[in-house]
């Protein structure tokens, strides 16, 4: 669900003087990308969020005690996703230049009737996140997997599955897939993890009803990977659909993954090699992740100068799915998908048809007070402005933010108060 109008075919008119990159006293930079056409760095508000979400990673793991080979992978790949963030922050404005002499753009529809409403705002810039993560995870191969590893094939696989996804997006981005068609490409993009998938297919039946049962174990064979299948168009679909806003579809994803990092440092303490080397795996598909969308989100927070696209929701959707699965935790990656299970449920009347579905379920936007208002629109954007009242969209942002937050806690607090009762 793109958060701008797309215009293509249409003469770009200038919207500022040409020069070089100047700075402002709010943590701003911007950047020309060609005549007459800035970028704008949001520096400060962006640091601030990252160092907000990953604490709590960092924290654990400075304390946790891991295995040295496992913490010096981390570091390194760490690192190279650092790398990945500045290169995605110099990349964009390279890009963009690119994008809008194709005229490929788009108009931010929560700025209408404002001059920010009439500035033509480049589109797809996932795809640059997308290729430089990518990037970093052929080079990161280079320093921790040998030609014999037995993870290679699955890493070279999930690498295969989240390339096509990006394909995918980019398409759907250039040629307006249909809804109804989006349900279906990601099921196609995971066929290559599905196919190299040599984990184990079997469910720990809850302790609750073992006792009925009769096992502890159950295989549940080819319904298990189509279990993995539907995962993943769940994933990519649930953050392409909770959007709307400057910063939402990038901020969501980095808050996932922040929680999940959290989730794999504090299983690799407690759980046999194997394990441990699972949730490791998940930490180096997860950490570059969270650098390419940083340097994104450096240019797409509030009021954002670059929109995603479809490219970088249903990347992102990918990334997190091939990580719950090769991580094998995914149905505790569920938990912390919790906004966006209830925007999914809440929005199904108008996804599938029920009721009336307009193109953008967006709120209203009020160019004297600058507030947006919800309309009737099943989705939780709409939602949280009729519950907690009118706001500026940064408002919003940040209110729809501090949510997915809280429902990483709750995934914590979940697994906690459940241990030795449920599993």
């Amino acid at each position: 669900m793109a958060e701008g109008v797309k215009k293509r075919n249409v003469k770009s008119p200038s919207s500022a003087v040409a020069g070089t990159a100047s700075g402002d006293k709010d943590g701003k930079f911007s950047v020309p990308t060609s005549e007459g056409s800035f970028l704008t760095i949001k520096r400060v508000p962006v640091f601030l969020f990252g160092l907000i979400c990953l604490l709590p990673y960092l924290y654990y793991v400075i304390a946790s005690e891991l295995d040295n080979d496992i913490r010096r992978s981390i570091l390194i790949n760490g690192a190279m996703s650092f790398a990945g963030l500045l290169a995605t922050i110099f990349i964009i404005p390279v890009a963009s230049r690119y994008v809008l002499r194709r005229k490929m753009f788009g108009y931010d529809i929560n700025k209408k009737g404002s001059p920010a409403g009439l500035i033509q705002v480049p589109e797809s810039m996932g795809l640059v996140s997308g290729i430089v993560y990518l990037v970093v995870m052929f080079l990161f191969q280079h320093f921790y997997f040998t030609p014999d590893s037995e993870w290679l094939v699955e890493y070279n696989a999930a690498l295969a599955s989240i390339c096509f996804m990006i394909l995918l997006g980019f398409m759907d981005d250039v040629l307006d897939i249909p809804w109804r068609i989006k349900l279906v490409v990601p099921s196609f993009a995971a066929l290559p993890l599905l196919m190299a998938y040599a984990g184990g297919t079997s469910i720990l039946i809850p302790k609750p009803l073992q006792g009925f049962i009769g096992i502890e174990l159950l295989d549940l064979g080819w319904i298990y990977k189509l279990y993995m299948g539907f995962l993943a168009v769940f994933c990519t679909n649930a953050i392409n659909i909770h959007a709307g806003i400057n910063g939402l579809e990038v901020g969501q994803t980095v808050v996932i993954c922040c929680g999940v990092l959290v989730h794999n440092v504090m299983q690799i303490g407690s759980q046999a090699i194997e394990r441990q080397q699972a949730h490791a795996f998940s930490i180096y598909l997860l950490q570059p992740m969270i650098g390419v969308s940083l340097g994104l989100l450096a240019y797409n927070w509030y009021p954002s100068s670059v929109f995603v696209g479809d490219t970088y929701t249903y990347f992102a959707g990918m990334t997190l799915a091939v990580a719950g699965i090769l991580g094998h935790f995914s149905e505790t990656l569920l938990l912390f998908f919790l906004p966006q299970i209830i925007n999914f449920l809440y929005s199904t009347p108008q996804l599938f048809k029920i009721i009336p579905c307009p193109r953008h379920r967006l709120p209203i936007f009020d160019p004297k007070t600058g507030l947006l208002t919800g309309t009737k629109d099943l989705n939780l954007v709409n939602l949280f402005l009729r519950m907690f009242g009118r706001c500026s969209e940064l408002q919003l942002l940040v209110r729809l933010l501090f949510f997915q937050g809280l429902s990483c806690g709750i995934c914590f607090a979940a697994r906690y108060m459940l241990a030795g009762w449920y599993k």
